[in-house]
């Protein structure tokens, strides 16, 4: 096993991990005491943190169980490897956060979320996860979500052993494929299921893969990820923003419509192309994504 810590020092701006893992951005995660999504206000905390990652391109070449907690100015990590490139990359620690921050609107909404979580970072998710998290969202709470992915996890996915523990990785595609739509639904999955399965053919035939979003257009590459099955406009904008690395994605949940009715109701347009534009300009344009996750968690853990 390898350890090592992080001085968060080192960064460029602040990080909270408890309300980058627990702000409903990943479901991916899991907190070793149970607690995982017990508390909307998720902020501060020094709990324990763990998942299994895949193989990342650019990243790591191989599997890897990562163990993190915030404690005293800094990230301690266990793992079967050097923790810190894929800490890096899933925690969005090369962000400069100062910077995101200098450039999201001064509004008053804005500032209040801010200052309730400050630290609070988007996550890079594996991809595949991330999208089948997502297909898995619709009209859910997050602990509902985090339910489902967990059971995913433990019923499809390959039990890894490290240091004494036994960890489930994410199911692959091609694992999840072979899956029937009865056996979906009996993890809780509803109506979900079918989409969620053939999904997961699509992307192990090699028919479509969510990777191949990457490099277009920010609109182009939300239409291009509409194409899997059960994915529409808002789906495609949490896996853009919360896995393939554009912060200018504003997810039009029911949280964010909320504010836009209540704070930002000249953005909107009546449909959700337009009313996507108006309201990522207005949260800041390049980093509208970053302003629209701290908007989300103030929100939907009671802000005003």
């Amino acid at each position: 096993m390898e350890t090592g810590v992080i001085d968060l020092a080192s960064l460029d701006g602040a990080f909270d991990l408890q309300s980058t893992l627990e702000s409903g951005q990943s479901y991916l995660w899991d907190r070793p005491d149970g607690r995982m999504y017990e508390r909307d206000a998720a902020h501060g905390g020094d709990a324990w943190y763990q998942t299994v990652v895949p193989p990342l391109d650019g990243v790591s070449d191989e599997s890897a169980v990562v163990r993190v907690r915030q404690t005293d100015g800094a990230l301690e990590w266990e793992s079967n490897l050097d923790a810190v490139p894929l800490l890096t990359h899933l925690l969005r620690l090369d962000d400069d956060l100062e910077a995101i921050l200098s450039a999201m609107p001064d509004e008053p909404l804005v500032r209040r979320a801010y200052e309730a979580y400050p630290g609070m970072r988007l996550v890079r998710d594996p991809p595949f996860g991330c999208l089948v998290s997502f297909i898995c969202s619709a009209q859910m709470r997050v602990s509902r979500i985090f339910g489902m992915q967990s059971r995913l996890r433990e019923t499809y996915g390959e039990r890894v052993e490290f240091d004494g523990e036994t960890y489930f990785a994410y199911p692959t595609p091609e694992r999840l494929a072979e899956a029937t739509e009865a056996e979906l639904r009996d993890l809780s999955l509803g109506y979900r299921a079918p989409y969620v399965r053939r999904t997961a053919e699509m992307v192990a035939t090699g028919e479509a893969t969510p990777d191949e979003a990457r490099g277009r257009d920010y609109e182009d590459a939300r239409d291009f990820l509409t194409t899997f099955v059960g994915v529409g406009d808002k789906v495609a904008d949490c896996v853009l923003l919360f896995s393939l690395d554009y912060l200018e994605a504003v997810p039009l949940d029911t949280w964010i419509r909320s504010a836009i009715e209540e704070h930002y109701p000249d953005c909107d347009r009546g449909n959700y192309a337009d009313t996507s534009r108006a309201i990522r300009e207005r949260l800041g344009g390049r980093y509208a994504g970053y302003t629209q996750t701290y908007v989300f968690h103030y929100l939907r853990s009671g802000g005003e």
